[in-house]
């Protein structure tokens, strides 16, 4: 096959085909004496696989998993494809349970008071430690008031309610980087509502990611086989 066949049957341009393939996304081509390229069905199938993967991990992963595709084993391969699913799995139960914990935060919302808080007070109430919130302090996420000679913190609503929305991302599995994101997102005026948009968001990327995925199945059997083929086949006699 031509550079401009592949392309075609790929859905990429001819210089986006020459630029995967020095970036070792495919094989590299058989050139001819002449110089021109000669290309096969199974650089079209890494190409489609390559969008799907990196339409679900990002390019510069996806660019990893294909070359590693292509010195595994079936048996790896496959673990390699499987790994990819589970770690989608895991980021949408993530996601799934911080938007459980936003509902229930949703839930105490609507039955509370706008009284302000002490630093032991909105630690019980959260169910974390009173070091919790002095953390989630350090790192920016959670501000209260200090008043008093000893600088004693108090929590007022608004605080109380980044409080709220940080425990149910924590919980939900986010790390520190994670929830510094989301919560420099929120509207400070309606920030559990901006929480759960921001999450409804996240599931839908997820589920895109998992459909990419999905769509690159067929071409990553055929990429996994195909090298498993060529492992199988004898050499030249010597």
């Amino acid at each position: 096959m031509r550079t401009v066949d592949v392309a075609r049957e790929s859905g990429y341009s001819v210089q986006q085909v020459r630029d995967l393939e020095r970036l070792g996304v495919i094989p590299p081509a058989v050139r001819s004496d002449n110089g021109y390229r000669s290309y096969t069905a199974l650089h079209v199938h890494a190409l489609r696989a390559y969008r799907g993967l990196a339409g679900a991990v990002g390019p510069v992963e996806a660019r990893r998993l294909l070359a590693e595709l292509r010195t595994a084993t079936i048996e790896e391969a496959a673990a390699a494809v499987d790994g990819v699913h589970a770690r989608l799995a895991r980021e949408r139960e993530e996601a799934l349970r911080a938007q459980r914990a936003l509902q229930g935060i949703q839930a105490e919302e609507d039955g509370r008071d706008d009284d302000p808080m002490t630093i032991t007070q909105l630690a019980e109430a959260l169910g974390v430690r009173s070091s919790t919130l002095r953390f989630w302090e350090q790192e920016g996420l959670v501000l209260p008031e200090r008043v008093t000679t000893l600088r004693a913190r108090r929590y007022g609503p608004a605080a109380i309610g980044a409080a709220r929305v940080v425990a149910a991302l924590r919980a939900g599995g986010y790390g520190i980087p994670a929830v510094r994101e989301v919560m420099g997102s929120l509207d400070g005026r309606d920030g559990l509502e901006d929480a759960r948009r921001i999450l409804r968001g996240r599931l839908d990327q997820l589920a895109a990611r998992s459909v990419a995925l999905l769509r690159a199945g067929a071409d990553l059997a055929a990429v996994v086989t195909a090298v498993d083929a060529m492992r199988g086949t004898p050499g030249p006699p010597e």
